[in-house]
C-alpha cells in the first residue's frame, strides 16, 4: 500500500475507534496489505480489495480463546 492510502486508513480508524493509540504500518515485502497496531500490540491486518470496480479494505482481526481469559 502506499504510505498516502496507509495515512488515511490510519487517520479513519483512529477516529472511528477514538482510539488515538493505534497505528497502521506498511508490511515488508508485501504491497497488498497492512499491520495494525494498538500501542506495540500486533491486533491485525488490512487488506486492499481492488479487483472489482470498487476499491475496498478489509480489516482482519483474530481473537484468541486466552485473549479472553
Amino acid at each position: 500500500m502506499e504510505p498516502r492510502e496507509i495515512a488515511r486508513l490510519e487517520a479513519y480508524l483512529q477516529k472511528k475507534f477514538n482510539l488515538p493509540s493505534l497505528s497502521v504500518k506498511a508490511r515488508p515485502k508485501k504491497d497488498d496489505s497492512a499491520e495494525v497496531f494498538i500501542g506495540d500490540e500486533f491486533i491485525g491486518l488490512i487488506f486492499k480489495d481492488d479487483e472489482d470496480e470498487d476499491l475496498a479494505y478489509n480489516f482482519q482481526m483474530a481473537i484468541l480463546d486466552y485473549d479472553l481469559v
